[in-house]
């Protein structure tokens, strides 16, 4: 059964039991309402562990393709709802917690590497106007901060510049610096629990945001540094490329300097794939309502796409259609990543185009970081 395939079905079921639940008596019978979440709960409990976190990470990320509000909120709860979640956070989360914040600290580790023992005057020309030690002052902030929030777990917005980072006066220090904020963050983040809440600026208001805030972050900039010092990115693994992209579908419509361009691009019904090549995960985005939706298979799908019932930037609705591929780009999945965030041209030899060339600089241009 293809991702796309399982990601539609749990996508419809949290639909319906939220649809059962909200109902007006009216409308549907309680009795009848409740027997039929009954029933559906234990066919549920009968699965496996395995399938039973599967189901539970699609549920999520189910809800997290919604806007913020009631719905999702109520979406947020089916799982826990039906039990597969324990506890309010649940094996299943914590897992992907710690592999996340397992690979945030593989990827700083080749920051760290990558830039000690450089001039720190060298030029990052992915990121105009800065050298590599304004990037690692930069990324070393970042980790300081995020450690501090999924500490202290604060309900309102703190800055970074609001908290004693401290880093050295000397920027040739700024790699050591980086690299033990680095390990500040990730000790933190293994020790704390995902599921708790935290101010966060995207779409998951809990500690499990942060993990996945930095490990984009981190992955971005480690590729800044390797362009500035060598010309190109290195390899990077398609699985923390795919975690990378998918938190930033799923942010971009929480950044307002993304999502207003986005929201007035008007290529309602246009769509966009990302197909990689070394992994074969292919992300589809329709455009339409103010924003996009977006969901991510293993390229077993045709060559049309299915816009689910959903909210755009500005709360408009995308009406359920089936669409044209209007645009596909096939590169590795972390030459995607970079191409999303205008590291790479898309007239790299990297990239293979079919399709409409405007609709990918439309795009491009709207969603620049």
């Amino acid at each position: 059964m293809s991702d796309a395939l399982l990601n539609a079905l749990a996508e419809a079921l949290a639909g319906l039991v939220t649809a059962v639940e909200t109902s007006d008596e009216e409308v549907l019978d309680p009795d009848a309402a409740t027997a039929w979440l009954e029933d559906t709960g234990k066919v549920l409990a009968g699965l496996g562990t395995a399938d039973r976190r599967a189901l539970d990470r699609l549920f999520h990320e189910a809800a997290l393709r919604e806007p913020s509000g009631a719905r999702r909120q109520r979406l947020l709860a089916v799982s826990e709802g039906f039990g597969l979640r324990a506890g309010g956070g649940g094996d299943a989360w914590d897992d992907a917690h710690l592999a996340t914040v397992e690979a945030v600290a593989e990827q700083a580790r080749r920051y760290a590497e990558t830039v000690r023992g450089t001039d720190p005057a060298t030029p990052v020309p992915t990121c105009p106007g800065w050298n590599l030690g304004d990037l690692t002052r930069h990324l070393g902030a970042l980790h300081g901060w995020a450690e501090h929030l999924v500490t202290a777990r604060p309900a309102t917005r703190v800055r970074a510049g609001e908290l004693p980072l401290d880093p050295p006066a000397d920027p040739a220090s700024y790699p050591g610096w980086f690299a033990a904020r680095a390990e500040g963050f990730t000790a933190a983040a293994r020790a704390a629990d995902p599921a708790a809440p935290v101010w966060s600026p995207g779409a998951d208001p809990y500690v499990r945001h942060y993990p996945r805030h930095v490990l984009a972050e981190t992955v971005v900039h480690l590729a800044d540094a390797e362009i500035a010092l060598g010309g190109a990115a290195g390899p990077l693994d398609p699985g923390t490329a795919a975690e990378a992209l998918d938190h930033y579908l799923t942010t971009a419509p929480y950044i307002p300097w993304i999502a207003e361009p986005l929201a007035h691009l008007d290529r309602d019904g246009a769509v966009l794939r990302l197909a990689a090549r070394d992994s074969g995960a292919v992300w589809t985005l329709v455009l339409g309502g103010g924003g996009f939706t977006w969901s991510r298979g293993d390229g077993g799908e045709p060559a049309t796409a299915r816009a689910t019932a959903s909210t755009g930037a500005t709360g408009a609705t995308v009406a359920t259609a089936t669409t044209a591929v209007t645009a596909t780009v096939t590169a590795d999945a972390g030459d995607l990543l970079l191409l999303l965030h205008r590291r790479y041209d898309a007239d790299d030899a990297r990239f293979t185009l079919t399709g409409d060339r405007d609709l990918l600089d439309d795009w491009l241009a709207a969603g620049a970081l």
